[in-house]
């Protein structure tokens, strides 16, 4: 990408995260969030947009991505399993902030559109649950997690909760709790060798 085109790339994203998560705290509505809007704010056209995202939810999807998953990581450098309990602890203290809501309307929004659930699948979901997935093959090579239990079905175990808890707002999320809930679901998975 050109420096120009570079600059203006960065600028629609910063301009989408300043309107989705606002620091003032005011409510968001994905629904009332339009390119015009987005193009406004970042000072490009729409036309600019929609060379690189083919809708709003693809750009919010990205804009939110940038900021995640450097909030998000999964520790290499960590044996798996410690990794894995590190993520879920920091997936669940952002998912309790203003960025778990944009989160709840992305996917309640996707629920009434195809399109948008494709793109949140294949731009946010499916590369987490790839590197989740692999944490926890590593984990079962290393003989911590049982490997009678497919990868994705103990990925689904983990993140599940966290999903419930942000969608229907039945409890605190936070750090301590996303901790908690991984010790008791690694009972459940932990190899018994």
């Amino acid at each position: 990408m050109a420096l120009r085109s570079e600059e203006s790339h960065q600028a629609i994203l910063n301009a989408t995260m300043a309107l989705v998560n606002p620091e003032d705290g005011e409510g968001f509505s994905l629904q009332k969030l339009s390119i015009e809007r987005i193009a406004r704010e970042a000072g490009v056209s729409k036309t600019t947009i929609y060379r690189w995202w083919p809708s709003k939810v693809a750009v919010v999807i990205d804009s939110f991505l940038e900021h995640h998953v450097a909030r998000t990581p999964f520790n290499e450098e960590l044996p798996a399993v410690d990794s894995l309990r590190d993520h879920l602890g920091s997936v669940a203290e952002v998912y309790g902030t203003g960025e778990g809501r944009l989160v709840a309307q992305l996917i309640a929004e996707c629920q009434h559109d195809p399109e948008a659930m494709k793109e949140f699948k294949d731009r946010f979901w499916l590369n987490r649950l790839e590197t989740a997935t692999s944490l926890i093959h590593r984990a079962q090579s290393e003989g911590v997690i049982r490997n009678d239990i497919s990868s994705r079905e103990i990925a689904d175990i983990l993140y599940a909760p966290i999903y419930f808890r942000l969608l229907l707002q039945s409890g605190p999320l936070d750090r301590d709790w996303a901790h908690s809930h991984f010790d008791i679901a690694m009972e459940g998975v932990r190899s018994r060798n």
